[in-house]
């Protein structure tokens, strides 16, 4: 397929910011590309549409196995993607104005979820697949060997929850005592009383990924209403990742966002008090 385009593999090294190693080990057969790798030279050798679609999946299918194909598309298919994606990066940074990430969701948070989308309408998951696949997900990010995790929470996620008052209390806590205790988690509130000029707020909840090997470069992943679109084009990602800074600059505080869930925690249980 490269050489049918014209190009050798000192091109595809060059654009793909890979080493002509790395080039040569795929196309030998020596060394397994992931499926970021797969879909990134897809796009630089052109490839769309159906055999687009086909070639990923016949990649997906051909990768080796990870915990998260035991569940196939029950566990849907979107986390099944960022399963794959996390199981290779060494720091993911994620911005959410919509709802409690969920690497770090309780299991009573996540049933929550899973209710919201069947009032939604038809789900293309299992529920039951779709909560122990997402624990499934905490306890490898989470785990000893994870990727070292920072979040940027919207503070209306936390102002305006959409889970009954005793779940989201519970859930509070829950952060509270990862942003205390977990090594590699750092959590950051984006106050709602905060200054964005001169930039626009993102449209969308965004993921960012670096991996440990130095050929594979970063990515983003944009989390929209129906579908998440993976960037591997470095332009792309940079405009995500300079986002990402801007929001992380007027955020709160390690300390601060603590304190500030630590007082709608203590809210929440004032209202479940008066209301038992």
């Amino acid at each position: 397929m490269r050489e049918q385009r014209g190009l050798t593999a000192d091109d595809m090294a060059r654009v793909l910011c890979y080493s002509r190693m790395k080039i040569s080990r795929i196309e030998n057969g020596h060394n397994r590309p992931n499926l970021v790798e797969i879909m990134k030279i897809l796009d630089h050798l052109g490839v769309t549409g159906e055999k687009y679609q086909q070639l990923v999946q016949i990649a997906r299918e051909g990768a080796e196995r990870g915990w998260w194909d035991e569940y196939g598309d029950a566990m849907g298919r979107r986390q099944r993607m960022y399963a794959d994606i996390e199981s290779d990066a060494k720091t993911i940074r994620e911005y959410n104005q919509f709802t409690i990430p969920g690497l770090l969701q309780t299991p009573d948070f996540i049933r929550c979820m899973i209710e919201l989308a069947k009032a939604e309408g038809k789900i293309n998951f299992h529920p039951e697949h779709m909560l122990n696949a997402r624990l499934h997900r905490q306890s490898h990010v989470l785990g000893p060997k994870g990727p070292r995790y920072e979040v940027i929470i919207d503070e209306v996620v936390i102002r305006r929850p959409s889970v009954p008052p005793q779940v989201m209390s519970d859930q509070l806590q829950s952060l509270i005592e990862k942003a205390l205790k977990h090594p590699r988690v750092t959590i950051h509130i984006l106050p709602v009383q905060v200054d964005f000029a001169p930039r626009q707020l993102p449209k969308s909840a965004f993921s960012l990924y670096t991996f440990p090997d130095p050929d594979d470069p970063p990515i983003a992943v944009d989390d929209t209403m129906i579908s998440d679109v993976v960037h591997i084009d470095q332009r792309e990602v940079m405009r995500y990742t300079q986002g990402y800074e801007h929001l992380l600059q007027v955020s709160l505080s390690g300390a601060a966002t603590i304190s500030l869930l630590t007082e709608a925690a203590e809210d929440l249980k004032k209202k479940i008090g008066l209301s038992a």
